[in-house]
């Protein structure tokens, strides 16, 4: 930050439920982008592009119409090009991933998430910001830190859990969905996050910060940790999960 075609390409990645963890399909786009939409209300990198100099006489309804309007778009691309996933009765939490060899740059993906339309939207300080900082800043540094993996990899761009809903365990399925398959077919994973308490909780299911980088266009730096997270062999990841397992059971004892 990738219609029945899109659901199905997606499915081949893996079960299309499993563990209460569902393929978002095309036509539920709004619902799940309003969720992440909620999850990063106040998140700096996702306000980057909406909150500018340029919107500052911008009312909180305009901005927040904007920042939906994006998480809309981002969310459609990821069901056309991507996987998508949510988990929870109402989508309460959403994850994108872009699986490996894809990504959502293409012309047609761009045209059918409504991706280009955000140009009219932006602000001319946020388009700049989008498409001259962030955007190049990602794509150089996955390309950077993964090197011949890039391509080759699985790619968190988001996860948001509603605030009623969270302390459930959703996360954990949604991230744990994709790492099982990462594990099994030797991929690895890859996310930025922004969010200082994010790296220790990411840290839990493999991830480590092998960089940090900064949007620098705004009256103060945003901070962006780089995280990767090796493929597991199946044996480790056994004896992982009954150790875990061993640790609940002796707390709840």
């Amino acid at each position: 930050m990738s219609e029945a075609s899109s659901s199905s390409s997606a499915r081949s990645a893996g079960p299309s439920e499993e563990n209460g963890v569902r393929v978002i399909p095309t036509r539920d786009f709004k619902a799940a982008a309003d969720c992440l939409a909620d999850a990063f209300q106040k998140d700096e990198v996702a306000q980057y592009f909406v909150k500018t100099r340029d919107t500052a006489n911008w009312s909180e309804d305009e901005r927040w119409t904007l920042h939906v309007r994006i998480m809309r778009s981002v969310v459609r691309a990821h069901c056309i090009k991507g996987l998508a996933l949510t988990v929870g009765p109402d989508h309460d939490c959403v994850a994108l991933w872009m699986p490996p060899g894809r990504n959502m740059d293409d012309r047609m993906t761009m045209f059918r998430s409504g991706m280009w339309r955000l140009n009219l939207k932006l602000s001319r300080e946020g388009r700049h910001r989008f498409h001259k900082e962030f955007l190049p800043l990602l794509h150089h540094t996955k390309s950077e830190v993964l090197g011949d993996l890039d391509n080759d990899s699985w790619y968190l761009v988001y996860i948001g859990t509603k605030l009623e809903a969270r302390g459930k365990g959703y996360a954990r399925k949604l991230i744990e969905y994709v790492t099982n398959q990462a594990d099994a077919k030797g991929h690895t994973c890859y996310l930025e996050s922004s969010n200082d308490i994010n790296p220790d909780i990411y840290r839990k299911f493999g991830f480590q910060t092998v960089k940090k980088i900064q949007l620098t266009g705004g009256p103060s730096p945003v901070n962006l940790d780089i995280m990767v997270r090796r493929p597991v062999p199946e044996t480790i990841s056994h004896e992982i999960t009954q150790i875990e397992h061993h640790g609940q059971t002796a707390e709840t004892a």
